[in-house]
């Protein structure tokens, strides 16, 4: 019988290059949708603190995300969540746009980290030592704190855009390109949040000529 594949983070070995320091972990949520703003957050545990039940965000429920994103924010000796614009994201794309929210997010943390573990396999620039760490939500505790912060507030962003264009359903679908959104995309024409660049909506602009973009 084949055992369940537990969403723990586990323990991994880390490359010191000059001892043990302070950890950031860092990671980003919204890269795949067709909307928004890309987030990333920096996350500093305190081991004196700690949080239990921190795992990759996406295995998590949207109450259990809620729960630890007070925990987190409660517990940490620091985080910082930040963004990369709409506008970044279609002029430098949207790789370029996450690793600098990335930056961003280390940039504006209270305590400067020794070192920072970031999630995936590309680095954002920073003035630290840093490492890449592949599936690192699932493995750096402090990488899936840093998930579930950038996931709850991405979420949170798409609600509250939703509120401003409700025929578009982003409360439900978060930006991502279901049938739903595609569909109101097609109907209704890319509002002001819509990323350019992304092939959907470059289709739908280049269908109206861009007469049709929403604003807020």
């Amino acid at each position: 019988m084949r055992s369940r594949k537990s969403s723990k983070p586990e323990q991994v070995k880390l490359n010191w290059d000059h001892g043990p320091a302070l950890i950031a972990g860092v990671d980003e949520a919204g890269r795949g949708p067709l909307a928004g703003p890309v987030f990333a957050a920096a996350v500093m545990l305190d081991d004196l603190a700690p949080v239990r039940g921190l795992a990759d965000s996406k295995t998590l429920s949207p109450a259990k995300r809620e729960k630890l994103y007070d925990q987190i924010r409660a517990n940490a000796l620091c985080f910082c969540v930040a963004r990369a614009s709409v506008e970044e994201i279609d002029e430098r794309n949207i790789l370029q746009a996450t690793l600098l929210a990335m930056q961003r997010a280390v940039q504006g943390l209270r305590l400067k980290p020794g070192k920072v573990l970031v999630d995936g396999n590309r680095l954002p620039v920073l003035d630290v030592l840093a490492e890449a760490i592949v599936n690192g939500d699932s493995k750096v505790a402090a990488i899936s704190a840093a998930s579930i912060l950038a996931k709850v507030e991405r979420d949170r962003w798409c609600v509250e855009i939703d509120g401003a264009f409700p025929d578009y359903g982003f409360a439900k679908h978060k930006g991502y390109g279901t049938a739903e959104h595609l569909k109101a995309l097609k109907t209704l024409g890319p509002t002001i949040w819509h990323r350019r660049s992304f092939a959907p909506v470059a289709a739908m602009l280049g269908d109206t000529g861009g007469s049709k973009t929403h604003g807020g």
